[in-house]
């Protein structure tokens, strides 16, 4: 059921035994900005591990921008996402906030492969901090296909996961719509590819998958293990003043080659720090790898 537009508060009461030890945020009320239904993915990670009740401020974060591109998003993800955050919290008046936001498209190294970036803001307004987790995720069925007139999407639709996961339908000549969202069931896509071909000169449909996290269980997945991340950031005190949030927060390059040693553009050590006291630590790259393969190098294999 879509969350509806205007502002309301959905409490989301989910007991836990004790509280959990060490957290910062035990018995407070944390906002999230969401009007797709992302409560289902991060409430019980935030309840159980940060021991805080979840407050849905279902404000119009589709102002901001749609997947579906009727408008346009104006900033960058992470300001979008910080601004959904700072949104909900405006509009409830509570001092955490939480929002998600994501961009997909062609892998940065390799373009024919489709993946998701997700992220999460978490503010809090008291300390202040401003938290950012996001992860790179190539577990996404993000897809378009434009289908000529007598053309059946059966092959297409099944790679995607359809109906579990829901399609947008739209004219191909007529981008700016009319568009055909929550098709969920088969007797509801052919109607729309039927209106979409009464629409178009040649016929034509552009079908796209519907990344909109309360029509897409997968980005609801990736929604989640962010969120435990976030958590686990978030339960991480700084050694130096206490913050939370203490974690990584940049790589550098330079790992070096196995055969000859040369720097590599290889992550080679990690840098861990806090965003409120600046303390930085530089530690070795978690996996243990310590050599790059020759392959890699710029000298070995130029």
């Amino acid at each position: 059921m879509p969350v509806p537009r205007e502002v309301s508060l959905l409490w989301l009461a989910i007991p836990i035994n004790s509280v959990p030890l060490g957290s910062p945020y035990a018995g407070q009320r944390l906002c999230l900005t969401t009007q797709h239904g992302k409560q289902r993915a991060l409430a019980l990670p935030f309840a159980a591990g940060l021991g805080v009740t979840l407050e849905v401020c279902a404000c119009d974060t589709d102002s901001l921008g749609t997947f579906s591109g009727e408008v346009q998003r104006p900033d960058d993800a992470l300001t979008t996402c910080r601004r959904k955050a700072l949104m909900g919290l405006e509009q409830t008046g509570l001092r955490l906030g939480l929002a998600s936001e994501a961009s997909f498209g062609p892998h940065p190294a390799v373009p024919l492969l489709a993946v998701g970036q997700e992220l999460l803001v978490f503010v809090d307004l008291d300390r202040p901090l401003t938290l950012v987790e996001q992860c790179l995720d190539w577990r996404t069925n993000y897809a378009q296909i434009t289908l000529g007139p007598q053309q059946d999407p059966s092959a297409w639709l099944q790679q995607v996961g359809f109906p579990s996961h829901g399609v947008i339908a739209r004219p191909l000549e007529r981008p700016e719509g009319p568009i055909f969202k929550d098709l969920l069931h088969s007797g509801a896509l052919q109607d729309a590819l039927a209106a979409c071909r009464g629409l178009d000169s040649q016929g034509q449909v552009w079908l796209e998958t519907d990344m909109r996290a309360h029509r897409n269980p997968t980005r609801m997945r990736a929604i989640r293990r962010l969120g435990a991340a976030l958590v686990r950031r978030l339960r991480s005190a700084c050694p130096g003043c206490g913050t939370p949030g203490w974690g990584m927060l940049d790589t550098q390059p330079g790992l070096p080659c196995a055969r000859c040693a040369a720097p590599t553009l290889l992550t080679a050590t990690e840098v861990w720090g806090c965003l409120s006291c600046g303390l930085r630590e530089h530690r070795p790259r978690r996996d243990g790898l310590d050599a790059a393969d020759a392959g890699e190098c710029s000298w070995c294999n130029p």
